[in-house]
């Protein structure tokens, strides 16, 4: 049989020709182990390295002038992220978590006054939505029309925010373990002069 004249090829023999390379380079992701399919979206099967929580908020209490907090999450969390944001003239010092659930929530302390702390955790105008007393603190929750939950307590000097889509039970878990953590000694590293 003589091979087909290159003006008769089409999109179908394009599309044939692709297939064997589409199988050949999903064998080579299984072989070497590059690739995983996280079906249950639990954080035990997440493979991004997990955050030094501890190290990012001891960096946080030598260079923030406030009381930083380090809670004792549950055997199932992850910490995945850490970072610093600005607002009124301070930051805030922001920790998050992948749940045993799969679900993202966020961790934040300021001593900025609370309606600033959730206009930077809300992602649209936040409304209260009642009061929630969990490890001997008084939370407020807010909503502000996603998915999304806040809750903000008052630690005296410093507030707590988290947020996230997570479940009530998870920012119960997250709120008292906040309640009960203790404020991170600040170690010897120089503090930033500029």
């Amino acid at each position: 049989m003589a091979a087909k004249p290159r003006i008769l090829t089409d999109h179908k023999d394009m599309i044939w020709s692709l297939i064997p390379l589409l199988v050949i380079c999903v064998i080579i992701a299984a072989v070497s182990g590059n690739c995983a399919v996280g079906l249950s979206g639990k954080a035990d099967e997440d493979r991004t390295p997990a955050y030094d929580i501890r190290a990012g908020l001891t960096a946080d209490a030598s260079t923030i002038g406030f009381p930083i907090r380090l809670p004792e999450i549950p055997a199932g969390w992850k910490p995945n992220s850490g970072s610093r944001k600005p607002v009124d003239n301070t930051v805030v010092s922001n920790s998050g978590f992948i749940t045993n659930n799969g679900v993202y929530i966020q961790y934040s302390q300021t001593n900025a006054p609370e309606d600033s702390l959730v206009g930077l955790l809300s992602t649209d105008q936040a409304v209260g939505k009642g009061t929630v007393n969990v490890g001997g603190r008084q939370w407020v929750q807010y909503s502000d029309g996603s998915k999304r939950q806040i809750w903000v307590a008052n630690f005296g000097d410093v507030r707590i925010g988290l947020s996230g889509r997570a479940g009530d039970d998870d920012f119960r878990t997250l709120a008292a373990a906040a309640a009960a953590a203790p404020v991170v000694k600040a170690n010897s590293l120089p503090r930033p002069s500029g």
